[in-house]
Formats: structure tokens, C-alpha cells, sequence
């Protein structure tokens, strides 16, 4: 298939080893709020999104969920497996849609253990990712509700292709923790000052630097982290 794959994680192999991987890969598309794996279920299969985010979400008794990371190109969705869970603790939600790769857990556990440079990728990968998690519990506590939405919005952005984002106000209140009157208000202060542009389930980033300049400091401290352990994968 000409043009495929495009996450960096699998563009990181040797042209010889992407290409032993890809007999066990399938080219499909993610529908928006599609659940991949949910939690408590079986791990059956990890993701590599080409496009599109999917999100990593706690999902509570109540049935509420609030994000702990965001995967886009730049990563996969095999955490849990690197570590060698058959079944899985979180929702993989699809929040922005895009092609991704699918691969058995059982083809990626034979990947790990026959491909030295794709096991080592894959643990970096698993340190960048929890520390991506770490540091947004540290920004739900320390950091206002601006600033995180500044931040997530950026950290969207950058795992996609348009400044234009497809999110409703009731996604990002949910994805932040926070009541949807709360991010509302938060979004129209950053609206005000001709950081962003509303619409119907849509948010348009309008100035990036001044968002950056808005955001807490979470989100270069991700971006380099992610960068010094993964240097291919992330813009």
C-alpha cells in the first residue's frame, strides 16, 4: 500500500525490519469516540494511529472517565502489552479520527521477542508514555483550568494535521475532569484573546505561540521528554 504507514514509531525501524512488521499489520480507520480496547477486556490487539489521536482514559464506577494521555503518530497504543497484560485496565477512545495500523497482541509479543531494535523502541516508548502520564497528574493539581486546556488543546494539534480540531465543549470536559460550564469558560477567555476560534464542535487554533506562551510549562516539558527518548518520533 503506497503511502502507509505513518507513525513514526514504525518509521523508526530499518526499512528491512518495518517491512518483516508490516506482513502483520492492517491498514484501518478510527471513528470518532470508536472504543478500541475498554477497559476490563481482553487485549487483543494494539494500535499505531497513522492520523487521528486516541486517548487513554480511567473509566469509574459511574461511568465518568478523565484522560491520563493522549497517543497520536508519535506512539501506539501497546503499553500494557510491552508489559505483558493479556487484558486491559483502561479505554483506548478514539477522540479525533484517522488511519492507524492494527497488530495482534500475539503478532507484537512475537515482534518483541525476535526483533531486538523493535523491543528496545517499544521500552522507550513505555518510558516516554508513563512519563507523558506522570507529568499530567502533577498539571491536574498544580496548573488552572486554562492552562490545561491550553495544553491539551496544543498537545492535540501537534498529533494532528489541521488547526482545526472536530471537539465539543462536552469532550473536553470530560477529558479534563472539570464541568462543561467550567471549560466553557475557560475556552472563551482563551477566545477573547484571539488564541483560539469556537464553532459548532469545532475549536480552531488561531495563534499557536500565543497558546504555547498561555499554556503551563507541562507541555514543553512532555514534548522534550517524549524527544529525548524517542528523537524520530515526535515534531
Amino acid at each position: 500500500m503506497r503511502n502507509w504507514p505513518h507513525n513514526r514509531l514504525l518509521l523508526a525501524l530499518s526499512s528491512s525490519d518495518l517491512q518483516q512488521l508490516m506482513r502483520e499489520l492492517e491498514q484501518i480507520h478510527c471513528e470518532r469516540e470508536q472504543i478500541l480496547t475498554d477497559a476490563d477486556s481482553s487485549l487483543d490487539h494494539v494500535f499505531f494511529p497513522d492520523s487521528g489521536v486516541v486517548s487513554a482514559v480511567a473509566v469509574y464506577a459511574d461511568g465518568s472517565i478523565i484522560e491520563m494521555a493522549t497517543i497520536g503518530r508519535e506512539g501506539c497504543t501497546a503499553v500494557q502489552a510491552v508489559l505483558g497484560a493479556e487484558s486491559s485496565s483502561i479505554r483506548l477512545l478514539v477522540q479525533l479520527p484517522g488511519g492507524a495500523s492494527k497488530m495482534s497482541r500475539a503478532a507484537f509479543t512475537q515482534a518483541m521477542e525476535s526483533m531486538p531494535s523493535f523491543r528496545n523502541l517499544m521500552f522507550a516508548y513505555v518510558q516516554a508514555f508513563l512519563e507523558q502520564v506522570l507529568v499530567s497528574v502533577a498539571c491536574n493539581g498544580a496548573h488552572s483550568l486554562k492552562q490545561r486546556l491550553a495544553r491539551w488543546l496544543l498537545t492535540m494539534r501537534d498529533r494532528g494535521d489541521d488547526d482545526a480540531l472536530q471537539i465539543t465543549h462536552n469532550l473536553l470536559a470530560e477529558m479534563l475532569g472539570v464541568h462543561r460550564p467550567s471549560v466553557t469558560n475557560a475556552a472563551r477567555e482563551l477566545e477573547r484573546a484571539g488564541l483560539i476560534a469556537r464553532g459548532r464542535q469545532q475549536v480552531t487554533i488561531l495563534d499557536r505561540q500565543g497558546l504555547v506562551a498561555e499554556s503551563c510549562e507541562c507541555y514543553q516539558l512532555v514534548r522534550t521528554r517524549i524527544a529525548s527518548h524517542l528523537p524520530k518520533t515526535y515534531p
